[in-house]
């Protein structure tokens, strides 16, 4: 059984998902910024300038920058209420609506009577927004915190800029632990580019979408018709039963991780098509993959759900 994305009609369109501007605290404008992604090779971008108080609550209006080949969906980062270590909330939410309302957000600190991050986190999702936990573990997320995302579509498992500046780019723990609570989560990996050092084009998302257009990449976000990468590609994924089967671009390991510990791998030179036997975690009640090439960058999938096949 080829599952998803791979067995939906459309394209596959890269695009990067956390991204910064002058309009806060970004180096560039967003025409450069917009500009910059596009000669990169990128099929879309949401430019998600932070959503306080500071700069007036910006919810930064890039469909100028659309076209043809590129085009850009509303997004903003939203920071609102504190999590169990006092630090301000880091959310995204990509497709937001341009006159979504300002929360209680003065600048990066929480304040009285404002809303929780859960509550902000709800509020996007309701107004249709894809509504992402970022950067887990440069925020110093706890399990708890993470839990109480309910609202959330999906997890930023690699965020570039964090990895770069401050090597704290992962949110794979998180994920983990919360997938194996059932929780059912896809997972993005991000620039978090503000274009003040070397934090731009190292993680994207492959969304396969009926077109290039903001509703059908939002449409395909939510419906998790999407994989993620540093740059290896994932051509096909085959549900088997008792095995999982890729194809990818050349790679040097092929993973399938499982709940708890479980895990196996298929390694090799210039792999293209691995088949790997579930064996104990036949009974799993969820997988995903991870293709990793000879220069260790990586692709990962969304998370497969045996008992929904």
């Amino acid at each position: 059984m080829l599952l998803a994305p791979f067995d939906a009609p459309g394209s596959f369109f890269r695009g990067n998902l956390h991204t910064h501007s002058d309009v806060s605290d970004g180096a560039l404008p967003p025409a450069e910024v917009c500009r910059r992604y596009k000669a990169q090779g990128y099929d879309f971008i949401s430019l998600t300038d932070h959503f306080v108080g500071r700069w007036g609550y910006p919810i930064t209006d890039t469909s100028a920058f659309r076209d043809d080949e590129f085009t850009t969906l509303l997004g903003i980062e939203m920071h609102s209420g504190a999590q169990q270590n006092g630090e301000l909330w880091h959310l995204l939410a990509v497709g937001v609506p341009a006159d979504f309302a300002p929360s209680n957000s003065p600048d990066f600190r929480s304040v009285a009577e404002q809303e929780s991050g859960p509550e902000i986190a709800e509020r996007a999702r309701q107004a249709g927004a894809f509504v992402a936990i970022a950067h887990p573990q440069w925020s110093g997320l706890t399990e708890e915190d993470a839990r109480s995302i309910t609202a959330a579509h999906a997890v930023e498992i690699y965020n570039h800029g964090s990895h770069t500046l401050a090597d704290r780019g992962t949110g794979m723990p998180i994920l983990d632990l919360l997938l194996s609570e059932g929780r059912a989560l896809t997972l993005i990996a991000t620039d978090d580019s503000h274009f003040k050092g070397p934090d731009a084009f190292g993680g994207w998302v492959m969304v396969k979408a009926k077109a290039n257009t903001p509703g059908d990449l939002l449409t395909a976000l939510k419906s998790g018709q999407f994989y993620s990468s540093q740059g290896p590609e994932i051509r096909g994924i085959w549900y088997e039963g008792d095995r999982v089967r890729v194809s990818c671009s050349a790679a040097s390991q092929v993973i399938v991780q499982a709940h708890n510990n479980a895990s196996d791998v298929v390694t090799g030179d210039s792999l293209t098509d691995a088949t790997i036997a579930l064996g104990r975690m036949t009974h799993s009640p969820w997988l995903r993959v991870t293709v990793i090439d000879a220069a260790g960058k990586r692709a990962w999938s969304n998370p497969i759900w045996p008992a929904q096949l």
